[in-house]
């Protein structure tokens, strides 16, 4: 069974109530005790100044004429002795001092006060009476609270009910959004403690309604970059077919082919995007002045078919707590995209730079390098810029870029410092 919060603080709240007020009911009843056994002192005293001087026997309050009602309760069971006087019992010793005694009969205690003078006046009760005449007088102070504490644990839980009845409201809301298009909650009236969470739901419904529309005009642009090599080669092999000779056979089969070999690479990018943004692995130390000379020997056959320089540049050996497949992903997809857009002759240098807290890795080519304005927008997926030469997709930055968000880091296009060119670099912090 899940833990109810409600139920909880309920729980909590009513048990420090009940807890608050049998410990107020126990101080309640003992300070109402002590103020009637105190009552009962002054009672005695007041018995005492009202008692008629002549009065020489043993009287009860009901032989006496006293006109005053609170003195001559008939249940207080009080007994006035003048002393000395050979009526008063035994244990009633003639030489008490004057005030509050408590003396043992044998059978029972008796409250016994003593006015001075050359004849006593002694007022004795028992204590047994006194001590009910307490108990009921408490009694009577502590009942109705303790028939408050039952009100008081049920408003407690009403109050509780009463005050997460928003939250259950917003889990209502949120159950009734769209799955397709979610609606940010509202904020406003809420407690003040529930709204950084319901701040926190909208940032977070946000997020997924970029990523969704991300994963819509990825979808529409897949389509529709799909669709331009499948109706080539659909018009290729039709050509093919309609071919009267070898020979035109034999031209027509080279450009299918081509056509081939573009959608086959703009299915592997478009899986490899995929990849980049649902696969979610643990990071290693990875030895990135391994992989880059296991890169640059994969594309040497390809710089040197171009008689372009291809290099590598390290200062010292690097290692970066990162998943490989996704920096293999950055650097592949930056040295085919320096390597195709170099011209003949040109250069490609990876160079690796290791910081205090951080590594950089640059891909330096002497291409014709990408105007200011257009190095954010490269990295849109299906971006080209207008005039581009080559074939090409417009996906490698937009995987490099998914891939180093995925491991933390940053890319970012800047100019060559020297001549015309492009550097690609990836930024990541080091893990000490």
């Amino acid at each position: 069974m899940k833990r109810s919060l409600q139920r909880h603080l309920s729980l909590v709240l009513g048990t420090a109530i009940l807890i608050a007020g049998l410990l107020a009911a126990v101080a309640s009843f003992g300070l109402a005790y002590q103020e009637a056994k105190e009552f009962q002192d002054d009672m005695l005293r007041q018995i005492a100044m009202l008692t008629p001087g002549g009065a020489t026997a043993a009287l009860t309050l009901q032989q006496m004429d006293i006109n005053n009602d609170g003195i001559s309760d008939p249940d207080s069971r009080v007994t006035i002795y003048r002393l000395p006087s050979v009526s008063a019992p035994a244990w009633l010793k003639s030489d008490l001092s004057p005030g509050l005694h408590t003396l043992n009969t044998g059978t029972e205690q008796m409250r016994v006060f003593v006015r001075g003078g050359q004849t006593r006046t002694v007022v004795v009760q028992p204590t047994e009476a006194r001590d009910e005449i307490a108990v009921n007088s408490a009694l009577r102070t502590l009942i109705p609270l303790l028939l408050l504490l039952p009100i008081l644990i049920w408003l407690i839980v009403r109050i509780v009910r009463s005050q997460l009845a928003p939250v259950a409201q917003l889990a209502r809301r949120l159950d009734e959004q769209s799955a397709h298009h979610p609606r940010q909650l509202p904020s406003d009236d809420l407690p003040q403690e529930i709204t950084p969470f319901v701040h926190a739901i909208n940032r977070l419904l946000e997020r997924i309604n970029q990523l969704m529309g991300q994963q819509r005009r990825f979808i529409a642009d897949a389509a529709h970059e799909l669709r331009s090599p499948l109706t080539a080669l659909s018009i290729q092999s039709q050509n093919l077919m309609q071919a009267g000779s070898p020979e035109a056979m034999r031209e027509r089969i080279s450009p299918l082919q081509d056509g081939i070999e573009r959608a086959r690479h703009l299915t592997e990018q478009l899986l490899s995007l995929a990849r980049t943004q649902a696969d979610a692995r643990e990071p290693v130390v990875t030895n990135v002045s391994a992989m880059a000379r296991e890169l640059i020997a994969e594309y040497l056959p390809l710089s040197d078919a171009r008689q372009i320089d291809l290099g590598l540049d390290e200062i010292a050996p690097l290692s970066l707590h990162a998943e490989p497949d996704a920096l293999r992903i950055i650097l592949r997809n930056a040295l085919e995209n320096a390597l195709k857009y170099t011209p003949e002759g040109g250069e490609v240098t990876l160079r690796l730079i290791p910081e205090d807290g951080s590594a950089i890795i640059e891909i330096v080519d002497t291409g014709p390098g990408i105007p200011v304005a257009e190095r954010e927008r490269v990295f849109d997926p299906f971006y080209r810029m207008p005039g581009t030469a080559g074939i090409g997709s417009g996906l490698g930055l937009a995987i490099a870029r998914e891939a180093a968000i995925r491991l933390g880091g940053s890319v970012s296009l800047h100019e060559r410092e020297n001549g015309c060119g492009l550097v690609f670099r990836y930024q990541q912090m080091r893990n000490k």
